[in-house]
């Protein structure tokens, strides 16, 4: 419900592994500091990019996404001569591709960017609850959690809140 969406992508180095690398969601937060660090070290190449709260609400949140991960492959160097992607969907290129339900539990590469784009956004979300205190975004990083209702109806919407989520449209009328 707040913040940039943030995608990014992996090459990593098949002499290189990462060690514990797996879905972001099943590893626990030191957890995904660790494979943070060592995807920086080790991977050939990544990059991260993201969308804006404008970009999303301009575009939605699945074109954002899209659109996000576009910038994160057009950053990296050198560029892929294939590309995995997490999801049924993938961003208009010219990359040879395959898209991935549940690719970043299938995929070494989608994990790694999975790591990464998570554990960017959490860390700015951190900096975001210091920036808009109350709202507690370093615990719920701006999801829908009960806690981030109650607040959001309490101190109105930030500048950071997409408008044109419905918890948030609601509140604005």
């Amino acid at each position: 419900m707040a913040g940039d969406v943030v995608a990014a992508a992996v090459i990593l180095d098949p002499r290189r592994p990462i060690l514990g690398l797996k879905d972001s969601k099943k590893l626990t937060e030191k957890m995904r500091e660790s494979c943070f660090e060592q995807i920086i070290l080790k991977a050939r190449a990544y990059a991260i990019a993201r969308a804006s709260v404008a970009e999303i609400e301009e575009l939605n949140i699945l074109q954002a996404s899209l659109l996000a991960m576009k910038r994160a492959v057009s950053q990296l160097n050198p560029q892929p001569p294939f590309v995995y992607v997490d999801g049924n969907r993938s961003p208009i290129w010219h990359y040879p591709y395959e898209t991935v339900v549940r690719g970043d539990s299938l995929v070494p590469a989608i994990s790694a960017a999975s790591v990464l784009a998570k554990v960017t956004r959490d860390k700015e979300m951190v900096a975001m609850d210091l920036k808009y205190p109350g709202y507690g975004f370093a615990k719920h990083k701006g999801y829908p959690t009960p806690e981030h209702l109650k607040a959001l109806a309490l101190l109105g919407v930030s500048p950071i809140h997409r408008k044109t989520f419905a918890p948030v449209a609601r509140l604005l009328g």
